[in-house]
């Protein structure tokens, strides 16, 4: 089980809730931060009935939704509200099926709408000053433009890049291996700008004067990158490299883990690029997923409108203000 925050001692949960996070935990598998928000979620919900002299038992419809509504109100975001009441419902649930309660008070409320957030995504002219941020010659500067490289021309997520080994780079095939979430495996294509990268990279001066004389593991050994210290990559390290190279680039607030990812979404969308296609390229279960970056586009194509064109109304109306 996860550690408790302090707030959570002092207002214990009722048997049916506190056998419910237990299950969720043991039977179910659920990570400790996750049982730890479900708990704080059952909480704040055990103590609004309480402020309105009803008990888990005793909720109903009615008092559900104003308890999602007070949190709405109090400033929690949609996802967060959506969040409480699948642990609510959750318990509802649990609690019909061992016995307790038939009656689920859950089961025509509707979770509260969460506004998509679109992906951010720097222009093309910043994914350059990005790449030439790393454009040395030493071993770290041949290492930090292949990884960059690598991020903006296939688009994959920073753990698939350093989970990458020396075995999943195509010799002639100009393809790579990637594996992904749920352990699914995709065959990406590389293009030159990325390739001739890691091919800079491999040679000499560049991974071989990083690697040590003995390997300390061999999944190290295998790696395609590795530390100052000859051992593979990991996430935190290598999100610190890009975040170093940001700095220099002077984008920093504009970078985060996938940025990378969704800029080379957003802009091979952008030049028409089919989106069964980006679906591959970056390994979404679902072609939904894929669709939020054409709305990144179109707000681009909005926003270049209304600045540009001269009748486009935002502007003219600007002009006739003489602004």
């Amino acid at each position: 089980m996860a550690e408790r925050d302090p707030s959570e001692a002092v207002t214990p949960l009722e048997g049916s809730a506190e056998d419910y996070l237990t299950w969720l935990a043991i039977e179910r598998g659920r990570s400790p931060n996750t049982v730890s928000s479900y708990r704080r979620d059952l909480i704040a919900f055990q103590s609004f009935l309480k402020s309105s002299g009803r008990e888990i038992g005793t909720a109903t419809r009615s008092s559900i939704e104003r308890h999602l509504d007070v949190m709405l109100s109090a400033g929690a975001n949609p996802a967060s509200a959506a969040r409480a009441l699948s642990a609510i419902r959750g318990l509802y649930r649990f609690r019909a099926d061992e016995g307790d309660d038939d009656s689920d008070p859950t089961s025509e409320v509707t979770a509260p709408s969460a506004r998509q957030r679109l992906p951010k995504a720097i222009s093309e002219e910043e994914v350059v000053r990005l790449l030439d941020a790393a454009a040395g010659s030493s071993p770290r500067d041949l290492r930090d433009r292949a990884m960059l490289e690598l991020l903006y021309g296939t688009g994959m997520r920073i753990g698939e890049l350093v989970g990458l080994s020396l075995g999943d780079i195509g010799s002639d095939t100009g393809l790579i291996k990637v594996l992904g979430k749920g352990s699914k495996e995709r065959l990406v294509p590389v293009g030159r700008y990325a390739e001739e990268s890691v091919e800079r990279w491999l040679d000499h001066g560049g991974r071989p004067e990083l690697a040590p004389k003995r390997w300390a593991r061999r999944g190290d050994a295998e790696a395609l990158f590795i530390n100052t210290r000859g051992g593979r990559l990991t996430r935190q390290g290598a999100w610190e490299i890009i975040s170093k190279r940001a700095h220099v680039a002077g984008l920093d607030g504009k970078v985060h883990p996938h940025v990378l990812r969704h800029s080379c979404a957003t802009h091979m969308l952008a030049r028409g690029a089919d989106v069964r296609v980006v679906q591959e390229l970056l390994g979404h279960s679902s072609v939904a997923t894929t669709q939020i970056y054409t709305k990144v586009t179109v707000e681009h194509l909005r926003s270049a409108y209304d600045s540009a064109h001269p009748r486009s109304g935002k502007r003219g109306k600007n002009r006739r203000k003489g602004k």
